[in-house]
């Protein structure tokens, strides 16, 4: 039950409500003193408004701004010392996949792959929070200078991963929300290819606002399409005035005039029933050569118009007059109108021989023959449209996914593995990277590996999850999971079994593993970003500046983070004079991070003749300085190719 006040109340709160009621736009959101969020009244606006004249004010310019922008673009920009490290046991054929499981505050993620995933990523969907009051976002402290925020990375977090609770109760501050999702798109949009493309599942609370920063960040001419998603077609009996059946997802690319970004459906049911003919290249249609828009006619298109000949034995076409062409066929309308051919010369020349003509009354038209299948066997494509409303992508078949893996519904409201394929499938060429930083119980990587099992294709997929815990009532729990990871991760292990059950025989690699990598602060000891702290009393780290519980595999990652070699490349321990060394892709890079002095030139040469692009060394493990300035100058007479670095 709500407790009693127990005080007096807040009347500037009060005056603030009333004016919110009579003039809505002139209250928005400000800063407090204590560096949270309030309702504040904007005064330029409120004079405006009583005023019948204009009123001076800032310059006025389209843009959004919220409390907390600048700060959210501070802390995207800023660095950290935070690294990935790998968990081997909790991994799924760690050294042959290609696909990513990363657990951790995807804030850091996104900061952490910038160098090796950078303008890589085909395809991004998110599913984020949806600022309902229910449910809660990141919390990420951006009150913070850049050196300040450096620092902090630095050191483990009391708290862990800070999740706030954006209730009812303060406003369901817009803000808050903002502020949250803004840097994170900022940064990923630097990781998506030129032909990338975004999708995010949002509902009606923020979707205003998520149009309006998704176009900063990405611009305003990249923008595609709300797509309309019906999830729940019996709606929610809750709502306030209209039962909501759908949700919304936004498209966004990275290039809006690249035609690749976002690819159509292969077409089924009616659609094939269309291709009612068929020759020896296979099941076709007739497509009218003239254009029946009027705007296009000889006046605004006039190379578009000119006269056909036609074989009238055979119903051959040819640009040319000759003894067999007699029938001269212009693209004009059956009432006279003139209007043009949607080919010109030139394609009639080239791809003459798929238009045929036929005799309709005393007239002669001219069609095109459009073949259901490719030269290379692809189905034809359609267009997708806006609105989705299959049966296949509501909550209930989500759900239902869920529970033929689990045996129970052990997550709320999971996306429907189909919805997440029809995603994937218009978002994704055949050898793409699908991201999804917000993953949940891992839909987008079920639906990855269910497109690769149907189409063939070789798909990898990079899974985020904030370690966020299971509440103890929760079915999740109750079924013996810790946190959304566990549960995500255990989908991926039990769908990639159920799709491997089934043989498809088309080539796919059936690549069902990932790679599990754990946000951790850096393997470098602290006082190595912060020197000045440096006293007697940690002076003896510097004999080795490695963490002491760090392993070879997470310093390995670390130097491939650093480098921007990419995470999925295979991995072969092999061992040298009795040393391990890490070759990364055969060739790629070479890492010996022998810690016992035990580095002489004789290993230095022998490892110099594999030729490795680069090559690092742990520093405490040269047996005397003489090696350590020795080792550039072998490799420069045995690898002159091998860039040569250490930690």
């Amino acid at each position: 039950m709500d407790k009693l006040k127990m005080h007096s109340p807040n009347l500037t709160e009060d005056n603030i409500a009333r004016i919110r009621e009579m003039f809505p736009g002139c209250v928005t959101e400000a800063q407090g003193e204590d560096g949270g969020v309030k309702l504040a009244v904007d005064f330029d606006q409120l004079r405006q408004e009583l005023s019948d004249a204009i009123v001076e004010g800032p310059q006025e310019r389209y843009h959004l701004n919220w409390p907390g922008k600048r700060e959210a673009l501070l802390t995207a920009n800023a660095p950290i010392a935070k690294t990935l490290r790998p968990c081997l046991e909790e991994s799924v054929d760690f050294d042959t996949t290609k696909n990513l499981f990363i657990e951790g505050d995807n804030l850091d993620a996104l900061k952490l792959l910038q160098e090796t995933y950078l303008g890589k990523v085909k395809m991004i969907y998110i599913d984020p929070p949806y600022n309902t009051g229910n449910d809660f976002i990141y919390d990420d402290d951006f009150s913070e200078g850049a050196g300040e925020y450096l620092r902090r990375s630095n050191q483990v977090d009391e708290e862990g991963n800070r999740l706030s609770a954006n209730t009812a109760a303060n406003g369901r501050f817009h803000s808050d929300w903002l502020t949250m999702m803004y840097s994170r798109l900022r940064l990923a949009s630097r990781l998506l290819a030129e032909d990338g493309v975004l999708f995010v599942s949002i509902d009606d609370n923020e979707s205003s606002n998520l149009i309006r920063i998704c176009s900063e960040v990405f611009g305003s001419e990249n923008f595609v399409a709300q797509l309309a998603v019906q999830l729940n077609p019996r709606g929610r009996h809750l709502d306030r005035f209209v039962a909501k059946t759908h949700e919304t997802v936004l498209v966004f690319v990275k290039d809006g005039l690249n035609s690749s970004s976002v690819r159509g459906l292969e077409k089924e049911g009616r659609m094939v029933e269309e291709y009612d003919k068929k020759d020896e290249q296979g099941p076709y249609r007739l497509l009218g050569l003239r254009n029946r828009n009027q705007a296009f006619n000889p006046t605004t298109r006039p190379k578009l118009y000119y006269p056909l000949y036609v074989d009238k034995s055979t119903g051959a076409v040819s640009l040319k007059k000759e003894v067999n062409f007699q029938i001269e066929v212009w693209p004009d309308a059956p009432n006279g109108v003139k209007t043009c051919w949607t080919w010109g010369k030139d394609k009639v020349t080239k791809e003459g021989k798929l238009l045929c003509a036929q005799p309709t009354g005393d007239e002669w038209r001219i069609y095109r023959k459009d073949y259901l299948h490719g030269e290379n066997g692809e189905v034809a494509k359609t267009l997708v449209k806006s609105l989705w409303a299959d049966k296949e992508i509501t909550n209930d078949y989500g759900r239902k996914a869920i529970k033929e893996l689990f045996g129970s519904a052990i997550m709320d409201f999971p996306k429907s593995t189909a919805l997440m394929g029809k995603l994937v499938k218009i978002g994704s060429h055949p050898d793409s990277i699908v991201m999804d930083f917000f993953s949940g119980s891992s839909s987008t990587a079920h639906a990855v590996m269910a497109v690769n099992a149907e189409d063939g294709g070789n798909r990898r997929f990079i899974m985020v999850q904030l370690a966020e815990e299971l509440a103890a009532d929760s079915a999740g729990a109750k079924a013996g999971f810790k946190n959304i990871p566990d549960i995500g991760k255990e989908r991926i292990r039990r769908a990639g079994k159920q799709l491997l059950e089934v043989d498809s025989g088309n080539g796919w690699r059936q690549d069902t593993g990932f790679r599990v990598l754990k946000i951790d602060t850096s393997n470098v000891a602290d006082v190595y970003y912060a020197p000045d702290a440096l006293d007697k009393s940690n002076l003896d780290m510097f004999v080795d500046n490695i963490k002491p519980d760090r392993s070879a595999e997470d310093l390995l990652f670390q130097v491939m983070l650093d480098w921007g070699v990419d995470l999925a490349l295979p991995i072969e321990k092999k061992t040298i004079q009795g040393k391990a060394v890490y070759f990364v892709d055969d060739n790629a890079l070479a890492a010996c991070f022998d810690a016992h002095g035990g580095i002489d030139e004789a290993f230095v040469k022998e490892l110099a003749t594999h030729q490795p692009l680069r090559v690092v060394f742990r520093d405490a493990g040269f047996k005397n300085n003489a090696v350590k300035i020795n080792v550039e100058q072998i490799f420069k007479l045995v690898s002159p190719g091998t860039e040569v670095k250490s930690i």
